[in-house]
């Protein structure tokens, strides 16, 4: 695999340093790290006071879960399970147990190690939208969504460096049965794209399948997959207080076979979760850490992250809304209780907006600011959001993918050392000159400052006689152009039947039924 895929290299090289037939600039392929200490919004005694709530939740309140597997593997190991009504109550002793078994850090290798993800520590991810039942572009406009826009949108998750993994299902294909479209998915995934993804975790099926056609593209079997995982999952709890049957079972299925799972509570405050955010905090911390609990009862040592998804509504009317300053705290205050519990955090920057303007910009930024001085190690749904995650959305994916290049960017540290100070440059230019001339700059001009993609710095004459594009319309140029310069990761001909066949027999198998 790896010789194969060093002419893609070459030509992401030329692409990088805009001097070949590609000419949309983008950031080389890296593993990016946070360099800077996180940011603390809440005290040590106001973390545990969260923290004392969120035991004082589960050890009287309980969790609903929905699973007859599940409550046999909580009363097993010692929890209140009341059958009839499906509670299950935990004490601390529980929690502090299973955290004993996790990992604070872990990685997911796709079909190309090249592309492998670090998940903990200072480093961070940025992945596609996932999950949305509609696609937009401008030229199109808004529709259901559909396998081929599903592909056009994988082939520009390849395409840009920036998109470390692929979330599950960018928009979903409704033309395809629903019971086994997932299929249709994932070998999308693995055809187009070299990356890791996310699988659905709706059942077990669902998520064995994942399990199974990664293992077939990397060419390992189920238990050297569990060793070494290259898929995940998200688990949406339920909020409030509750695990339906399908979501447990496919977060046991994905710890069972050693994949990743981020146990992720909605709690949308003043909706799933009290109004005030310390109470929605509490809520979430509880429910993520009963899915933590849950991962290491099936496999001690199964690779979770704590997930936080914590928002508020618009109090007039109930609609979900993001970005705004209490979601931007959330992300920062979760990533401190994610580092409280030794756990890799999954974040979320989003937007309500219906459309690729300025107001949904505005929101993902300011809800990305929370996600990275949170320190997410995972920043889920980056690329394309839009309408409140009811929409992929092709503009919004290019202003993203601009949004993400210039964070990475930012988290480069600055160097201090002899060349970078410029002494002697600063001594050869007289008072009232200027540096554009100096040996100094023209050793450097070229990679000085970042190159924005999708930004316009022409002046407004100049910028008028180019057509007077705003940033909507030339992002419609840029995704256009980048699906003319893909290039499809190759795929031993063996591995692509070998897929073929796993999803014709799926299919089959399936049928009218759930898989």
């Amino acid at each position: 695999m790896p010789a194969m895929n060093e002419p893609r290299r070459k030509r992401g090289a030329e692409r990088t340093s805009n001097r070949g037939p590609a000419p949309i600039p983008q950031l080389p392929t890296r593993r990016v790290t946070n360099p800077y200490p996180p940011m603390a919004l809440l005290a040590p005694d106001q973390i545990d006071a969260i923290h004392q709530a969120s035991m004082h939740i589960l050890e009287n309140f309980g969790i609903e879960v929905m699973s007859p597997r599940a409550l046999s593997l909580f009363e097993r190991a010692g929890a209140v399970v009341d059958h009839a009504s499906a509670n299950v109550r935990i004490d601390r002793g529980m929690v502090d147990e299973a955290l004993k078994t996790t990992r604070s850090s872990y990685t997911l290798t796709p079909r190309n190690p090249a592309n492998t993800i670090h998940l903990g520590g200072n480093t961070i991810n940025f992945t596609l939208v996932a999950g949305p039942p509609n696609v937009h572009d401008m030229e199109r406009g808004r529709r259901a969504g559909n396998l081929r826009d599903y592909a056009d949108l994988t082939r520009l998750a390849q395409h840009f460096n920036c998109v470390h993994m692929l979330g599950n299902q960018v928009c979903a294909p409704v033309e395809l049965p629903a019971n086994s479209r997932h299929l249709d998915t994932y070998f999308t995934n693995l055809t187009l794209t070299d990356k890791s993804f996310h699988v659905s975790a709706i059942g077990r099926g669902r998520a064995l399948d994942g399990v199974e056609m990664m293992a077939i593209a990397r060419g390992l079997t189920l238990d050297q997959l569990r060793d070494d995982p290259g898929i995940a999952t998200i688990i949406s709890v339920n909020s409030p207080r509750r695990f339906d049957e399908m979501m447990a079972e496919g977060l046991m299925t994905m710890a069972e076979f050693g994949q990743s799972v981020a146990v992720t509570p909605f709690t949308l405050m003043g909706a799933m979760s009290p109004v005030t955010l310390a109470g929605a905090l509490a809520q979430q911390n509880a429910e993520a850490l009963f899915g933590v609990v849950l991962t290491q009862l099936v496999r001690p040592g199964a690779p979770v992250m704590y997930g936080a998804f914590t928002s508020n509504v618009d109090m007039k009317s109930g609609a979900p809304a993001f970005g705004t300053p209490e979601n931007t705290k959330a992300n920062i205050a979760s990533g401190q209780l994610a580092r409280r519990y030794g756990l890799p955090y999954r974040t979320t920057p989003g937007s309500a907006s219906n459309v690729a303007d300025a107001q949904g910009a505005y929101e993902t930024l300011m809800a990305l600011w929370g996600a990275v001085l949170g320190h997410g190690n995972l920043v889920y749904h980056a690329a394309g959001w839009q309408e409140g995650g009811l929409t992929a959305s092709f503009e919004k994916l290019i202003i993203d993918v601009e949004m993400i290049q210039h964070m990475m960017e930012f988290l480069r540290p600055i160097v201090v050392d002899e060349a970078e100070l410029a002494v002697e440059a600063l001594g050869a230019v007289p008072t009232g000159g200027h540096f554009f001339g100096e040996p100094h700059t023209l050793e450097r001009y070229a990679t000085a400052f970042y190159q924005p993609m999708l930004s316009n710095w022409q002046n407004f004459e100049a910028w008028q006689e180019a057509g007077g594009l705003d940033t909507t319309a030339r992002a419609t140029r840029l995704w256009k152009k980048a699906l003319e310069d893909y290039v499809e990761p190759a795929m031993d001909i063996a591995v692509r039947e070998a897929l073929e066949a796993y999803v014709a027999r799926r299919k089959e198998a399936i049928g009218q039924g759930e898989p």
